[in-house]
């Protein structure tokens, strides 16, 4: 049997206090996300649907749960498998057309660039990627494709190597 975990978030939209959506052209698309124990999160609209471009928007915020999704399956199944990763960076990319009255999301591309500790299994590093993805719960959630092209690099020894006290 399944188990449900359920998320809760009060949205709230603070453009109000700017005035009422007499017209499409003038009013704020801020808005406030609250979620308990958390910073509150401020957003907007796209500038391209006349939104602030300072503010985090949705579309942005579904790329990023995308690849934070990755990051965390991934560094989770490098531990179990012994992989030390010392350095993670996703460079993601999504694409959303705009279609009738409405727009949709075609896909999105992850990029993780990981760096493994000296001596490790780098094409054990690079497969994992692919059972991150595979239990990634937002990505499985998603009506378009989520692909992932990664880069692993191996650290070289000397960095990864413990720093002697020079004071000693």
């Amino acid at each position: 049997m399944a188990t449900a975990h359920e998320y809760r978030t009060n949205l709230t939209w603070t453009g109000a206090t700017a005035g009422p959506t007499a017209s499409y052209a003038t009013y704020s698309r801020e808005y406030v996300v609250e979620i308990d124990g958390k910073p509150p999160l401020r957003g907007s609209a796209d500038p391209l649907f006349r939104g602030d471009g300072a503010l985090h928007n949705p579309e942005d915020l579904l790329v990023a749960a995308l690849s934070g999704c990755h990051l965390l399956s991934y560094l989770a199944l490098a531990a179990r498998a012994g992989v030390h990763v010392v350095a993670y960076e996703d460079r993601a990319h999504g694409t959303m057309v705009l279609e009738g009255g409405g727009g949709r999301f075609t896909e999105v591309v992850l990029r993780p660039r990981v760096t493994i500790a000296a001596g490790g299994d780098e094409a054990l590093a690079r497969r994992l990627h692919d059972q991150a993805h595979a239990g990634c719960f937002i990505a499985a959630s998603m009506n378009f494709p989520v692909r992932h092209v990664p880069e692993v690099q191996v650290a070289e020894a000397a960095a990864d190597a413990p720093r002697a006290n020079a004071t000693a």
